[in-house]
């Protein structure tokens, strides 16, 4: 497929795969019915949303570049009605997806990558699937184990309610323009029960706290949190990178302030 010709804007992470080959192993990872909905998040040229129509006519697109939606349609006619213009992070899913299941999909711009993950998290219950392109060491900090430096916010939140998987790494050249860093597509796929049983809102504000001062022991970290009184259990010696999920859900049940 030939390129557009429209200027990319750096500013808003514009970095097109024009990888065919890549582009059909990105869209085979989602391996759903083909009668699943699938959204795309910043189809852009058009690459990947090729060989999504090929398996998923259902499908869903979000553009922020007004300028790339006559492009799209013109290449696609039958996604007249179904590309939305606009920051994918201000959408409310709820109004556009009314299925009540359906997949993410994209080749994400750098800056909110994090951001749509936290999308999929809020809409968890529908969300059964996700596959995107991630800088390496986001995808790298998704996928994170316990005791790893990289180990976080992410890792948690996201392992809580998903399986993470590797699908392939993307090297700056298949990408128009190259960008200065590695890419990695990770696959999501929605646990059949959480790992844990607090509430998100719970489980998000004690490993927020607890990560932003990582260095710190659990019993420095969470003091405005929960009762000193009750800090005498051996997991407020250690620090948060070294707790599992289910010992944040442990923290969450036992221990936070209600």
């Amino acid at each position: 497929m030939q390129g557009s010709g429209i200027k990319k804007i750096k500013a808003i992470g514009q970095h097109f795969l024009k990888d065919e080959k890549m582009a059909s192993r990105i869209a085979a990872a989602l391996e759903l019915p083909d009668n699943m909905l699938v959204l795309e998040v910043g189809p852009g040229e058009g690459v990947l949303t090729k060989y999504l129509l090929q398996r998923y006519p259902r499908l869903l697109a979000v553009e922020y570049d007004k300028r790339l939606i006559p492009v799209l349609l013109a290449r696609f006619p039958e996604l007249k009605g179904r590309i939305v213009q606009d920051d994918f992070l201000r959408v409310n899913l709820q109004e556009l997806v009314r299925d009540d299941q359906y997949a993410i999909i994209g080749n994400f711009p750098y800056q909110i990558s994090t951001g749509i993950l936290f999308q999929v998290i809020e809409d968890r219950e529908r969300v059964q699937r996700m596959v995107g392109m991630f800088q390496k060491e986001v995808a790298e900090r998704v996928a994170a184990a316990p005791g790893s430096k990289i180990y976080g916010i992410t890792s948690i939140l996201v392992q809580a309610y998903y399986e993470v998987e590797k699908i392939l790494d993307a090297p700056p050249e298949v990408f128009n323009p190259p960008p200065k860093v590695h890419s990695t597509v990770i696959r999501l796929i929605r646990r059949a029960e959480p790992r844990v049983i607090s509430s998100y809102s719970d489980l998000r504000k004690i490993v927020k706290v607890a990560f932003n001062q990582r260095r710190k022991t659990l019993r420095n970290a969470l003091g405005g949190m929960i009762n000193k009184s009750e800090m005498s259990d051996e997991i407020f010696d250690r620090r948060a990178e070294q707790l599992s999920i289910e010992e944040f859900d442990r923290l969450v049940q036992n221990f936070l302030k209600k």
